[in-house]
């Protein structure tokens, strides 16, 4: 599957989530949707799909894909029509469209990243620790002269 094809059923299925969310539950106009969901599928795939999901895993990158699409939702609700409680309504298609990225991060891990591994739990910058190890330099065990000097 390549990018086209992904982009494509991205597209359609959150146009379909986003116009029973808002266009027939607040009313919201079929072109004010469509723009909504274009704009969302396009910034949304290029941030949460092709960069975070590449370097993270599905759970960070349905947690940012919720955060982008209440954000973009709100601001674009706000800028297209005029009515109230516009974050509720937001809110509640951020949480639809982020149950189906959930999955649609599955499909690309999958088919257009070539991973089998979409739940991996490491990263892929796994930083190595070492603990160091020193002899003091004064020691203690003998007559201690800083002491005596401090007072």
């Amino acid at each position: 599957m390549d990018h086209l094809k992904a982009i494509t059923i991205k597209f359609l299925a959150s146009l379909a989530l986003l116009y029973m969310i808002l266009g027939m539950l607040y009313g919201m106009s079929f072109g004010n949707v469509f723009l909504i969901t274009l704009t969302l599928g396009v910034v949304s795939y290029l941030i949460g799909d092709l960069f975070i999901l590449r370097r993270t895993n599905n759970s960070i990158a349905t947690a940012a894909d919720f955060g982008l699409s209440l954000f973009v939702i709100w601001i674009m609700s706000m800028a297209l029509t005029t009515g109230d409680n516009l974050f509720m309504m937001s809110l509640i298609a951020a949480v639809g469209i982020t149950i189906f990225e959930y999955f649609f991060h599955k499909l690309m891990a999958t088919e257009v990243m070539g991973n089998d591994e979409t739940d991996k739990d490491f990263s892929p910058r796994t930083m190595q620790y070492q603990t160091e190890a020193a002899e003091e330099l004064n020691d203690l065990d003998g007559d201690d002269r800083d002491s005596e000097k401090r007072q």
